[in-house]
């Protein structure tokens, strides 16, 4: 499980990038808007190609491996998803066992990695309800179950938290933290500087496409970096982040 990223760029938002994320545990990339986190992740995730530089799993360049054993050992999720067919939530996280398929019909155990995710993610109560008629915070979880189903031992997720109320965007973290602990490694982008304060087992920070801090959260995650890269004044109390007036 492990991601290395050589001199990355991108013709937009990334330059120069180079870092190395191992697992398990739970990594957060946050920066401020156009820093190059979602061009960071879907590098990672193998939807683009750098201009510049490489990105490598395990050993092997993105570019070389095969989609179907790839999605078999790394999930992705992004902010958001759209279908314009009546699916239900439950077909929708049966998508996440497509890469092992093995024919036209699923498996008892698809089904129950499908029961598993939507029990962990809290959307059984409308496993049966039209994908489309969720709310945003709702299809949130339920694309996060499909990627859960998936059983990947890495996970990508671009802003996961996107249209969650608090009470969700908590219960999502600690979901995450809880399946890094399990042994799989999460990269997470995230806008919420506490969350990866609390939650996160290393921060990456960028700024104009460019690594600005990369450790643990509780020394990276400072006034002197935040106030040079978001230009926000912040003390942190009691183990979290206030951002002052």
């Amino acid at each position: 499980m492990i991601f290395r990223v050589r001199n990355a760029g991108f013709a937009y938002g990334l330059a120069d990038a180079s870092f190395e994320i191992s697992g398990p545990g739970l990594i957060a990339i946050a920066g401020p808007n156009g820093a190059g986190k979602s061009t960071l992740v879907g590098i990672m995730a193998g939807l683009r190609k750098p201009y510049t530089g490489s990105c490598s799993y395990d050993g092997v360049e993105l570019s070389r491996w095969r989609r179907r054993d790839f999605a078999r050992r790394v999930a992705f999720l992004p902010q958001t998803v759209r279908f314009d067919f009546p699916f239900t939530s439950e077909q929708v996280v049966m998508m996440g066992r497509t890469p092992f398929a093995g024919g036209w019909f699923e498996s008892p155990e698809d089904h129950a990695e499908v029961e598993r995710a939507m029990e962990t993610t809290d959307t059984l109560a409308f496993r049966s309800r039209d994908f489309r008629s969720l709310s945003g915070g709702e299809r949130q979880r339920v694309i996060l179950a499909s990627a859960i189903a998936q059983k990947p031992e890495a996970l990508l997720l671009d802003e996961p938290t996107t249209f969650l109320d608090l009470k969700h965007q908590l219960a999502i973290y600690r979901l995450l933290a809880g399946l890094a602990r399990q042994g799989m490694l999460v990269v997470a982008v995230t806008h919420d500087l506490n969350l990866a304060l609390q939650f996160s087992d290393r921060a990456l920070i960028l700024n104009r496409g460019r690594i600005a801090g990369d450790g643990p959260p509780r020394q990276v995650l400072n006034p002197g970096l935040i106030a040079e890269v978001f230009d926000v004044k912040t003390r942190i109390r009691e183990g979290w982040l206030q951002y002052e007036a």
